[in-house]
Parts: C-alpha cells; structure tokens; sequence
C-alpha cells in the first residue's frame, strides 16, 4: 500500500517542484504589475525634459484624500510614485528580491492606512497582494530571478 502511495506521490512531487520556479515567477510579475500599472496612473508622458510629470491630479489626491502620516503631500505623491516604478522593477526581474518585495509590502499597508475612503473591494485587493508579497519576502524571489544567478555563481 504504502509503496504503490509513493510510486504515485514521487512523480507527482517531481512535477511540481518542477514548475514551482514559474509559479515564483508569476506571483512575482502578478504583485509587481499591480504596482506598477498604480504608478502608471499618476503621472504623464510627454512634453520637454524629463518626459514624465506628476499628474496635478495626484498633487490633489495626495493633499485632499490620502492621509500619509509625517510626510507633506507633494512629498508623499513624489516619493510613493518613485516607489511605485522602481520596486515592481526589482520585484520582476528578482534583483533584490527580498528588498523589493518588503518595501512594497510596507508600502501596501501605508497606502490602505492612508487613505479612510478605500472600499471592502479595493482592501480585499490590497490585502491578495499583500499575501502574494509575502511568498518573495519569505521565501527569497525563486530560481527564476537575477538573485538566484548572483547567488549561484558568485555565493557559492
């Protein structure tokens, strides 16, 4: 009984451990678009140097809605959008993953404390990518990622 269970299990296991790193990899790209396509909404492409600029709708968001504790608003609107384009970056590629992958977790909750007005929708949102972060921060960004590579041919 036990060794047909075993016979049936170790293949199975084998599988699975086989594609692990692309569930890694997609949990990874899956949180880090999140972020990303959030960064993407506040600010616009165009005009002369630098070619990107804050939307003056983030200004006022982050002035009349959000409620970032010690930071000025115009402060907070800069320094969450940098956030928001650097991290996924990081995230995506597993450069720093562990990194990456705690600076948006903290940043995640900041963002459902600052702001009173989030709905039951957009807090059961924060809280999935909230847990999809935790497999990254925890676990490392998988084989899949520049972290793994750095590790394996330097580290070792």
């Amino acid at each position: 009984m036990i060794n047909s269970l075993t016979s049936v299990a170790r293949p199975l296991i084998r599988g699975l451990e086989f594609i692990a790193p692309l569930a890694e990899l997609g949990i990874r790209l899956w949180a880090a678009k999140f972020f990303w396509d959030s960064a993407l909404t506040k600010v616009s492409l165009g005009g002369g140097f630098p070619f990107i600029h804050m939307n003056p709708s983030t200004i006022m968001l982050f002035t009349y809605e959000y409620q970032v504790p010690i930071l000025a608003p115009e402060v907070a609107a800069y320094l969450g959008t940098a956030t928001e384009f650097v991290f996924p970056v990081l995230l995506a590629f597993g450069l720093g993953g562990r990194l990456a992958a705690a600076v948006l977790f903290v940043f995640n909750i900041v963002a459902v404390i600052s702001y009173p007005g989030l709905e039951e929708a957009g807090i059961v949102q924060h809280q999935l990518y909230g847990t999809l972060l935790l497999l990254p921060l925890l676990r490392g960004p998988g084989k899949i990622s520049i972290d793994h590579f750095i590790r394996r041919k330097w580290l070792v």
